[in-house]
């Protein structure tokens, strides 16, 4: 099974839900900033972490994060398929050891990012053009754990993804977006609400390329999991 961990309200699966229901892949979101229990890692095969308006640092407004991290380490230590997105990116940086340094390289919007050597090489990538389109939307960015590769990066932010070992991945970017969250968070603050239309219209026009690399790294994800075959197996 695939357990989701969603970290905020305004966070949630997006267009990844209609592709797991696609692929017909058993899963659970959990909801620990609700109050609800982490699970068990005995029937999880994979688990996927997402982002939030919160930083790795701010356990004392969200104890809940206590709780995520340590669903995190232990997934390490078990070696679990692992994804975090933002938030959930860094929360892995931040158990691996690596600084998640709060207000450095920011990023907003749908914006390109560029895949290493090693991640052209990588079966995340597999298929994802070397420079791609991603959607934005943090202030914080993590340095690169000890032992961890390199796989993409951006002008504006050096740490756009990384691998641990062989199959735990951190993401800077998000690639679950779809139009309704492009338009919840470009609304929610003060300084972004005034440009809410033209984020909206700069990721309708740029969303066919966001959602073939998107659907791409996410599908790879799964063969990765050995949740989803890989086609003519």
């Amino acid at each position: 099974m695939l357990v989701v961990i969603q970290n905020d309200p305004e966070v949630p699966l997006g267009a990844f839900a209609g592709q797991v229901a696609e692929e017909g892949v058993p899963h659970r979101t959990v909801r620990p900033y609700a109050g609800e229990s982490l699970p068990p890692l005995s029937g999880v095969t994979a688990a996927l972490v997402l982002g939030g308006a919160m930083g790795v640092h701010d356990e004392d407004r969200h104890p809940f994060l206590a709780g995520v991290k340590g669903f995190v380490r232990e997934c390490m230590a078990r070696a679990i398929p692992f994804l975090g997105i933002c938030l959930g990116g860094q929360l892995l940086a931040d158990v691996l050891g690596a600084p998640v340094t709060p207000n450095a390289c920011g990023e907003r919007g749908s914006l390109t990012v560029r895949l290493s050597p090693e991640g052209r090489m990588d079966p995340l990538f597999a298929g994802v053009p070397e420079e791609f389109v991603t959607f934005q939307w943090h202030n914080d960015c993590f340095a690169l754990p000890q032992g961890a590769v390199l796989l993409a990066s951006s002008p504006a932010c050096p740490g756009q993804a990384f691998r641990f070992g062989g199959n735990a991945y951190g993401l800077q970017f998000h690639p679950e977006v779809d139009r309704a969250i492009v338009r919840l968070w470009a609304r929610e603050t003060a300084e972004t609400a005034p440009a809410a239309g033209r984020f909206l219209a700069d990721f309708i026009v740029r969303e066919d390329d966001y959602r073939r690399a998107s659907r791409r790294l996410f599908d790879n994800f799964l063969q990765i999991a050995r949740l989803r075959q890989v086609p003519g197996n």
